[in-house]
């Protein structure tokens, strides 16, 4: 099973997971009668965090990645009755080339991919999300994995208050739903330092969120956020130029509040770590 398809779609997703995360429940039409940078970053702000009352939704990624190329994804998430994720990506070109799935569910993480492992099989489980051992003693850390996967897609619309620029650029239709336009541009020391005033989890996801961006040698982000009259933000743009060429990624939210079911793979289709391990530790006591 080719491990890049994977990390290359996850990593790209990565740096835009947590940022519609923050951003799902911006402010459609609060901005305010001056229409000043400090206002709209006042609305931007009240709709991160009626983002963190989302309890499930869905959405889909389309754009371009430094180095990556094309990409597409599909993702879904749910915090109520229990946590459940899924997150598929494409990639359409370079060392990534192919499709791969996370989920998440049960309390384990499934890795998917569409070629098949040594033994023919599609899926691997790993378990709980950390750091466990394959057979062959490579230690495996599925914990960035699922913190990808279950991240809310809209967090980083939080990015925008740090523009200076940051403004309302109209209204429009998304998906149907009319919407206030924000937009903004910032570079990446300017979006960290807006975060200083936040709690330390806060900082953390925000760190991690532009460490992505920094490998992709991007330093400078235009955000457009369009949010609903009901505070919710229904699309995301990210633009910038990284080392690998363009970044381009549109994110755009849908369904929620809506039932999300994520099912594990097929048993006969994939294969269970810890078994495996255990069957190894059983070889090797002979």
């Amino acid at each position: 099973m080719r491990s890049s398809v994977g990390v290359v779609g996850l990593s790209a997703l990565s740096a835009v997971s947590t940022l519609l995360v923050a951003g799902c429940g911006a402010v459609g039409g609060a901005e305010g009668g001056d229409g000043s940078a400090a206002t709209a970053a006042a609305a931007v702000t009240r709709a991160v965090q009626t983002t963190e009352q989302v309890t499930s939704l869905r959405y889909r990624m389309t754009g371009r990645m430094p180095q990556e190329g094309r990409i597409e994804a599909q993702g879904a998430m749910a915090t109520e009755p229990e946590p459940v994720m899924s997150l598929r990506t494409t990639v359409f070109g370079g060392p990534g080339k192919g499709t791969a799935e996370v989920r998440l569910i049960g309390g384990a993480v499934y890795w998917g991919s569409e070629e098949a492992t040594e033994d023919g099989k599609h899926w691997i489980k790993f378990g709980a999300p950390g750091k466990s051992r394959t057979p062959g003693g490579l230690r495996v850390d599925t914990g960035p994995m699922a913190e990808k996967v279950r991240q809310n897609p809209a967090r980083e619309a939080a990015f925008l208050t740090g523009a200076d620029d940051l403004s309302k650029a109209g209204t429009e239709t998304v998906e149907g739903v009319p919407t206030t336009h924000y937009r903004g541009t910032a570079t990446l020391d300017e979006i960290r330092d807006a975060a200083k005033g936040q709690d330390k989890a806060t900082r953390q996801r925000r760190e991690q969120s532009l460490a992505q961006y920094e490998k992709q040698g991007v330093d400078e982000l235009t955000m457009d956020v369009w949010i609903d009259d009901a505070d919710r933000t229904r699309q995301v743009r990210l633009r910038g130029s990284g080392k690998g060429g363009p970044l381009d990624l549109t994110i755009t939210l849908l369904d929620f509040g809506k039932p999300v079911t994520v099912q594990a793979p097929p048993a006969s289709d994939t294969v269970d770590m810890a078994a495996k391990i255990k069957e190894a530790k059983e070889a090797a006591r002979g």
